[in-house]
């Protein structure tokens, strides 16, 4: 009855696309462990790859998608507790970085306008 009613304290059940930024995010022992500032969606396949979130002492961390039991209109919900949650890893470092490369008009056109950073 007690995880029925905190279940219920959390809002309504949103699909993880609708959390919006700034959601308090909620450990499986009840305490805030910080709030989601991106969501990280595996576009391909249409599934939730995990969430990015600011930890209550400031940290940046990566939840994925595994140690996330529910999405609300209020609230993210781990099945980790807080200790656990402290220990999550950073984000990775992202998609490569792309800046235009200063080659000729010949270069470019053959494919080479783009310089991997």
């Amino acid at each position: 009855m007690a995880d029925e009613q905190r279940a219920e304290d959390q809002g309504q059940p949103v699909h993880y696309s609708a959390v919006a930024r700034g959601t308090p995010v909620i450990s499986s022992d009840g305490a805030q462990v910080g709030t989601v500032t991106q969501v990280v969606d595996n576009y391909r396949e249409h599934i939730l790859d995990g969430f990015v979130i600011r930890a209550s002492d400031g940290a940046v961390r990566f939840v994925d998608a595994p140690e996330v039991a529910r999405t609300t209109d209020r609230a993210v919900s781990l099945n980790i507790d807080a200790a656990a949650a402290a220990q999550l890893p950073p984000p990775d470092e992202g998609s490569p970085n792309f800046k235009p490369n200063r080659g000729g008009r010949l270069s470019r056109m053959l494919g080479g306008g783009w310089r991997r950073h």
